[in-house]
């Protein structure tokens, strides 16, 4: 098939190299323009625009798909299909049509549960016992068209944002290309999302990245989680920023103030919540790599043990 490609981030990379490897013909790749990035703000590709160009294929950055040209500047290309995974853009009536099939999108959510921005973090910081990937047609809704394919999969009590988003990105390039030809010929029908089990997955915040210590332990540990490899949940110590990558929910019941650290060792660093007590594992200081908090005990030289009170 001809197939136009939409993506932007890392997990828009596995479908379109199994999209490639399938023998499709990518007619097209669309994605966001560079951005500045680093210390320096240099002008940084995204990971689809690097990978399209090693695959040779013709890549478009528009800043809009609203302007009157973009339907017909896609529809110049003849797709027969155009497949959407983390574009980032909004894609209007006049583009969705322009594709002989329309366009299906890959969804790192099971739909209707967690539609819009960001469904593994939130799918993460609500506790979800597991998510998925589903193939749904698109339409001019946020995330409402109906669905071809899905598959689940579980979340561990150990999964950041990061494993799972590599584990749904595989998981999404297989099943997509198991739907392609079925969709396309009718043999796959779409059925509708049911009306009820809607929750929305809205953008993560760097504000949010804050922990608050009052909540519970449990709580702020999914913080966590969500937010590996960004925003990276972050306290203060002694007034200076510390980001917390890793951490576990304790069970111990203590009387001490929300933030405080109650005790230390080579395992973690345990501080008081609003229910439960968080180990700290892995954290990281202003200007410094992530360490384990062995490391970051023998470095602090005393600065930190029980009775430091963390945040503000």
């Amino acid at each position: 098939m001809r197939i136009a490609y939409a993506g932007t981030p890392e997990f828009a990379v596995p479908a379109l190299d199994a999209i490639a490897r399938a023998g499709h013909d990518v007619v097209a790749v669309y994605t966001q323009p560079d951005r500045a990035a680093g210390r320096g703000r240099a002008l940084t590709a995204s990971p689809v625009k690097r990978r399209a160009l090693e695959l040779g294929l013709p890549v478009l950055q528009p800043v809009t798909l609203t302007e009157p040209h973009s339907a017909a500047e896609l529809a110049a290309f003849r797709p027969d299909l155009m497949v959407v995974a983390a574009y980032g853009l909004l894609l209007p009536r006049a583009v969705l049509s322009a594709p002989r099939h329309g366009c299906i999108n890959i969804h790192a959510s099971l739909l209707p549960r967690w539609r819009g921005a960001a469904p593994i973090q939130r799918a993460i910081q609500a506790g979800d016992a597991e998510t998925g990937v589903c193939i749904m047609r698109m339409e001019a809704g946020l995330d409402t068209g109906p669905v071809y394919a899905r598959v689940a999969t579980p979340i561990g009590p150990a999964d950041t944002a990061a494993a799972l988003t590599d584990r749904l990105a595989r998981l999404g390039a297989e099943v997509l290309v198991a739907s392609l030809e079925r969709v396309t010929n009718g043999e796959l029908a779409a059925e509708p999302q049911p009306e009820s089990g809607q929750t929305y997955a809205r953008k993560v915040l760097k504000a949010e990245a804050a922990i608050d210590w009052t909540l519970p332990a449990l709580q702020i540990e999914r913080q966590v989680r969500a937010f590996d490899p960004w925003p990276v949940a972050e306290t203060t110590l002694a007034g200076e920023l510390l980001r917390v990558w890793a951490a576990t929910a304790l069970d111990d019941a203590v009387k001490a103030a929300s933030g405080e650290v109650v005790r230390t060792s080579p395992g973690g660093i345990d501080v008081a919540t609003g229910a439960g007590v968080l180990r700290l594992t892995r954290i990281q200081a202003a200007g410094r790599k992530p360490v384990s908090a062995a490391d970051f005990l023998n470095a602090a030289a005393g600065r930190l043990g029980a009775g430091t009170v963390l945040g503000s």
